[in-house]
């Protein structure tokens, strides 16, 4: 489920009810504009937030502290109010009458007092009745457009600050200087290789691209925005990109290279297929290969390398992952990721996850990144991706992609640069399996570099 409000209205709704995070449960253009979807969802969770929304673009709703139910009573809340947004403004309606600020009824949707409720009757329709038990103007509130055209409900959730970091983390210039030259003078252990390939597989708007364009930044100087990255309910990456890094202008190049995808979808059909996943595993797939769902590569496609070197095989694999989404993947989706994985695992490549987003997960991060760390809820989400993909929690690491920015910023820099340097890490992890592998064959005749290189052997399955 994809959320409806803006990063700038979640930030606004959450600044009146301090650290808090919103989690959403319900969503009517998925579970249905009717009350049982509605009660099935939202029943005895609490505080929410519901929003509803129009074609008008009014953006509107009502936060309570009480759990929903159908008892078919009135329940008191003397915190509840109602809202609407003016452009980014927020204007909030306290409630006026606290012991009926909640109607508890089966067959609508979230109901205030007798004044609103976001679907009524299991019909898309907005209840409007200002000046009971709490003061609006209907034309402020929704501009007298009734029809909805969606509703949410969030959950409230407090975000907890740990006493003590749980990962050691150092917050200075000199440590990003360092971190930057790590990854200068890095060089593969295999040296047939000079650049490690580390490809990016994410859900369709899970900030893979956006993460090269930040990496990429980080070396350039400045925000940069090589890659096509943004906002869309489909993926922006149609092809299969290799993009490698310079130190600078006119640096020389980095030792790696990603390895952007199309982004996965839960339906059958659309986004990444996953045969296409084996063919960009061994090496097959060429720069600009277009991505075609509803057919996979095949050997007699044009550029398709049919005799792969070592180089242009995947080294590390990490999967993207947005922090604000991780509650809520669907499961059609998490199978696709856990078959990839298995497939990957077979071929005993490294594997990792960047959870992005952290800022817009939590409030603590929101207001400072070195908080990644110190936040109890980053936490939970980094076990959370860790179990439903079968990776250690060692493996999962939090990333703030540059997405609103016009200048670097320091913190930011540290968390993307620690990103990387694992990822070379999981590459000489590949590379010495590999040299492991061939240095305890028996053979009278050593391999030659070129069999190393074109070697197609299974690897036994990586620890991960």
């Amino acid at each position: 489920m994809n959320s409806m409000l803006t990063n700038s209205q979640r930030r606004t709704i959450c600044s009146q009810l301090g650290r808090i995070r919103l989690r959403l449960l319900f969503k009517a253009s998925i579970h249905g504009f009717t009350g049982a979807a509605f009660h099935q969802r939202c029943d005895n969770r609490s505080p929410t937030v519901s929003v509803g929304y129009n074609a008008s673009g009014y953006v509107f709703g009502g936060f309570t502290k009480q759990p929903f139910s159908q008892s078919g009573l009135f329940v008191r809340d003397d915190e509840a109010f109602l809202f609407t947004f003016s452009g980014k403004k927020l204007l909030k309606y306290p409630v006026t009458g606290p012991a009926n600020a909640v109607k508890m009824i089966s067959n609508s949707g979230p109901y205030f007092g007798e004044a609103l409720a976001l679907f009524n009757g299991s019909k898309a329709v907005v209840y409007s009745n200002p000046g009971t038990y709490y003061t609006f103007t209907a034309a402020e509130m929704h501009g007298n457009d009734l029809n909805l055209t969606e509703c949410e409900v969030y959950e409230v959730e407090e975000t907890t600050e740990l006493e003590k970091p749980w990962r050691t983390i150092t917050w200075e210039s000199k440590k990003r200087t360092e971190l930057m030259e790590t990854v200068k003078m890095y060089k593969p252990t295999v040296s047939s290789v000079s650049q490690a390939r580390v490809l990016l597989i994410g859900q369709v708007g899970a900030g893979k691209s956006s993460f090269f364009n930040s990496i990429n930044s980080v070396f350039k100087g400045h925000v940069t925005s090589q890659a096509i990255a943004g906002s869309s309910s489909i993926s922006l990456t149609t092809q299969f990109r290799t993009y490698s890094l310079k130190a600078g202008r006119e640096g020389k190049p980095l030792p790696i290279i990603f390895c952007d995808t199309m982004g996965l979808e839960e339906s059958t059909g659309a986004g990444l297929d996953i045969d296409d996943i084996s063919s960009i595993l061994k090496g097959h797939l060429p720069d600009r290969y277009q991505f075609n769902p509803s057919a996979p590569l095949h050997s007699e496609t044009i550029g398709y390398r049919k005799s792969p070197g070592l180089k242009d095989k995947i080294h590390c694999v990490a999967y993207v992952t947005d922090a604000c989404k991780v509650s809520i993947m669907p499961t059609k989706l998490e199978e696709k990721l856990n078959a990839i994985r298995r497939k990957v695992n077979l071929m005993g490549i490294p594997q990792l996850v960047l959870l992005t987003k952290v800022d817009e997960a939590c409030p603590l991060v929101t207001e400072d990144v070195r908080n990644t760390y110190k936040s109890g809820y980053i936490k939970e989400m980094m076990q959370e991706i860790s179990a439903r993909l079968g990776v250690p929690v060692s493996c999962v690491v939090p990333v703030k992609n540059y997405s609103e920015e016009l200048e670097l910023d320091l913190n930011c820099d540290i968390l993307l640069l620690s990103a990387v340097i694992q990822m070379l890490r999981f590459a000489d992890n590949y590379f010495d399996e590999i040299s492991d592998r061939f240095s305890n064959m028996e053979t009278k005749d050593p391999p030659s570099a070129s069999s190393l290189c074109n070697s197609s052997f299974v690897f036994p399955k990586h620890p991960l």
